[in-house]
């Protein structure tokens, strides 16, 4: 029977997907006979799991043992052999449940997203794992191969309700720390913070030699503000509530908006970093195709985005 979490791998999603790759910019640690290049020559001593045997991979590293016992193939894997690494780290602050009638929340959204790629990480034998937020870094599941580590991800994303605020540039800074191998790092946010602390974060993660990419999800309604009526405004992150004229408020909140995202960008390409805007009115197979495909081209740059 089908748990209930694991509605975030939507077919649809994952089968305009599935035969993309999610590469790394940089030479990350990575599996010797994957499709990534490792820097390591040779095996280390310290063993880290099992992994399935498949075509290409040197036989003297068998496990007969577990052979015997599953009457399959399957390689023993060490800690420095393991696939290149990626690590989605998803904001699960109060802002991220705000969504407009007729879409997802940025929340569901960014789960269903962090799900796919988790998915496709693992599917080219990659390693994925994944870290929430919100103003402290919780939930950690190390990166790896193995399906019952995608389980683990999924419950995690579906078992936390959204709480707390934004603390973005401070998380950045405890991954930084926390991460100790190199690995492409994926943050899925509406990335309300004060953009200098989010850029100091970034600088500390490129520091250590990590590639990062900023998916950055928002809802229509937030971009475009076409509220046309007295609105009363529901605060999150203990903002109070307020009701308001919007038409009043639209030049200077959409001017606000607009040099905001234009900061962010600007941090993301300074850290050599990736930035992706995700509408939540345009379906996330049509945002993962066409940045994973201009991705694996090379040919995102640092910036790409989607509107509705």
């Amino acid at each position: 029977m089908a748990q209930a979490y694991q509605k975030y791998l939507d077919p649809a999603v994952l089968n305009q997907v599935r035969n993309l790759e999610m590469k790394a910019r940089a030479m990350v640690e990575g599996f010797i006979t994957g499709m990534h290049k490792s820097p390591y020559k040779g095996f280390s001593v310290e063993f880290a799991e099992h992994r399935e045997y498949v075509q290409g991979d040197d036989p003297r590293f068998i496990d007969w043992k577990a052979f015997g016992k599953s009457d399959k193939y399957y390689i023993k894997q060490y800690e420095e052999e393991t696939n290149f690494r990626a690590y989605i780290v998803l904001d699960t602050s109060e802002s991220m449940l705000y969504g407009s009638e007729g879409h997802l929340n940025k929340l569901e959204y960014a789960r269903y997203a962090a799900a796919s790629l988790a998915y496709l990480i693992q599917q080219q034998s990659d390693a994925a794992g994944m870290a929430l937020f919100d103003e402290k870094l919780y939930g950690f599941v190390e990166a790896s191969t193995a399906n019952n580590k995608l389980m683990e991800m999924l419950a995690l994303m579906y078992d936390h309700p959204p709480r707390g605020k934004t603390g973005v540039g401070m998380i950045l800074d405890q991954l930084a720390e926390r991460i100790s191998k190199r690995a492409l790092v994926i943050v899925i946010s509406d990335f309300f913070d004060k953009v200098g602390a989010i850029r100091s974060g970034l600088d500390h993660l490129r520091h250590r030699k990590h590639d990062i990419i900023l998916m950055h999800v928002m809802d229509k309604q937030e971009t475009d503000f076409t509220f046309d009526r007295l609105t009363q405004f529901k605060g999150l992150e203990d903002y109070p509530q307020l009701l308001v004229d919007p038409r009043a408020l639209r030049k200077a909140y959409l001017d606000e908006v607009s040099e905001f995202m234009s900061d962010l960008r600007a941090a993301a390409f300074k850290t050599r970093s990736d930035y992706l805007l995700m509408n939540t009115s345009t379906p996330l197979q049509v945002a993962l195709q066409a940045y994973l495909a201009a991705r694996s081209g090379g040919r995102t740059g640092r910036q790409s985005g989607t509107r509705g």
